[in-house]
């Protein structure tokens, strides 16, 4: 994945989630049709040591199942209704692997793999970081997927494992100990930092593009926040909402 080979990324947070049951097919199916640069995707693993894409910790709110997500198999999980939180008509989604989402994915559009820290281990054997990075390969998509996470030993791991696959570090206080921004990305070595929108000051605004390090907001689904944050050099933004970024995108390059 080449950062610079646009001048901006819409990435559709969760796949198309406001229209349709985040992290499922039909939303990142709907954020390919909106053409969407890139989906943005979680993962957990199963108790089987399956990647699943799937964003909470426990399967109790978005699906018709209890409990962790990582005390159930893949095939136990696989026949949870993972739809009808959402809308009725969803009622038969199902809970996607990473391997599924990648096969679709591969050759349409762009990933972002967020690592959730619920699924991080101490063991770098079968841990989460190295079964992913290990699928990416299997599927020769390293310059199709950015890896990010909020808990900095993933992209330690990933730095380690030599894999060419880019990472971007999602900006978390605690294990950043005061560092700034740029401290940060030399110190991982990252090729990408993602932010909240809260987050984005004008002093970081400054030191991002002062030192050319791109920077990705997320989730913004607001037209007017969607303008001001392209207007302040931002070379991403996550939303809910990729058709009405797309809409926003086009107008506002269109005046430049």
């Amino acid at each position: 994945m080449n950062l610079s080979q646009k001048k901006f990324f819409v990435i559709a947070h969760r796949g198309a989630s406001a229209y349709f049951p985040e992290n499922t097919m039909s939303a990142f199916k709907a954020a390919v049709d909106m053409k969407a640069d890139m989906i943005e995707l979680d993962v957990l693993l199963s108790k089987d040591n399956i990647p699943v894409v799937f964003h909470d910790e426990r399967l109790d709110y978005k699906t018709n199942g209890s409990g962790l997500v990582l005390d159930h198999t893949i095939s136990e999980m696989k026949k949870l209704d993972a739809g009808s939180w959402f809308h009725p008509k969803f009622k038969n989604e199902r809970i996607a692997t990473l391997r599924e989402i990648l096969e679709y994915s591969k050759a349409k559009i762009l990933v972002n793999i967020e690592i959730k820290p619920d699924a991080v281990t101490d063991n770098e054997e079968s841990g989460v970081v190295e079964l992913v990075l290990n699928l990416v390969n299997e599927l020769e998509m390293e310059d199709e997927v950015l890896i990010s996470s909020f808990d900095y030993k993933v992209l330690e791991r990933v730095k380690k494992s030599r894999h060419p696959v880019k990472m971007a570090m999602l900006y978390e206080q605690k294990q950043s100990n005061g560092r700034a921004p740029v401290k940060l990305a030399k110190d991982y070595n990252i090729d990408a930092f993602n932010l909240n929108k809260k987050e984005l000051t004008e002093n970081w605004v400054k030191q991002l593009n002062d030192y050319k390090i791109p920077f990705l907001v997320y989730t913004v689904n607001d037209k007017n926040l969607m303008e001001s944050i392209i207007e302040s050099g931002a070379k991403g933004i996550f939303t809910d909402k990729p058709d009405v970024l797309i809409g926003v995108v086009e107008e506002l390059f269109k005046k430049n």
